[in-house]
């Protein structure tokens, strides 16, 4: 009887571990997450983060008004060897042409930032649309780049925006660390905040930020002693066979 009730416990034993086998590979190869982004619930995102191997991260400037800081920091740029990413609005192409010349001059790239600087999950698809595609053709026309990556003024998007960027072959761009310099923090504030970032992440500064160029002078010091790279959003991300967590952290899908 003793030989008997231990042959079962053990038969219960396998059937329980083949169930979770079974489960496990279910996850792995049928991978629910395949869509080009996944969710929390049902919400699509952006890409907040890179997941890499590779000792890289960006850094990205918003310019939505004001150049007063611009070419200091296109200076300071130039003496690090660093190319970055500037996302820009109509109204401030419109005031500053030679100012995005000069960007791409310096061989740094553009992103998109809207027409108007609206807020997007107040906007119908048709408006939408208008405000990435106008916004696209005005980087080109001024600068002759052709803009791929948008940043949502504000932060701010829903699932048909991100879904009408996927259709216009638009990549959404978040950040994961916000330097705060919009709220005139001081540099060495400012430092603090950065300088945490490590390898995938995608950090917001603004071009015209009061402290910005002083804390970036120490922020790039700080990137170079520990052997990161800063590189454009472009050539952080992965463009294809990738797919988004659900904590915003971009996957590549290649084995």
């Amino acid at each position: 009887m003793r030989v008997y009730y231990i042959g079962r416990r053990e038969k219960l034993i396998a059937c329980i571990v083949g169930i979770c086998l079974l489960m496990i590979a279910i996850i792995l190869f049928l991978k629910p997450w395949d869509a080009v982004t996944t969710s929390k619930g049902n919400r699509l995102l952006p890409v907040y983060k890179v997941a890499t191997e590779e000792k890289k991260l960006a850094i990205s400037f918003d310019a939505s008004w004001g150049a007063t800081r611009t070419d200091r920091i296109l200076d300071i740029l130039d003496k690090y060897e660093v190319k970055t990413t500037f996302f820009l609005v109509n109204i401030w192409l419109e005031d500053y042409p030679d100012k995005a010349k000069e960007i791409i001059a310096r061989g740094h790239e553009i992103g998109m930032h809207s027409v108007s600087h609206p807020d997007f999950t107040k906007l119908n698809e048709e408006q939408i649309k208008k405000e990435l595609l106008d916004n696209q053709k005005m980087i080109r026309d001024i600068t002759g780049f052709e803009a791929d990556l948008f940043r949502p003024p504000f932060g701010a998007y829903n699932n048909k925006l991100i879904q009408i960027c996927s259709e216009l072959n638009i990549y959404p761009i978040q950040w994961s660390i916000d330097s705060l310099d919009w709220k005139s923090i001081s540099t060495a504030d400012m430092v603090k905040r950065v300088t945490r970032a490590d390898a995938g992440d995608i950090i917001l500064f603004h071009n015209d930020g009061a402290n910005t160029p002083d804390a970036l002078v120490e922020i790039l010091k700080n990137f170079k002693e520990r052997g990161l790279k800063v590189v454009p959003i472009s050539e952080l991300i992965y463009k294809n066979d990738y797919y988004i967590d659900v904590n915003g952290i971009q996957h590549t899908k290649k084995r």
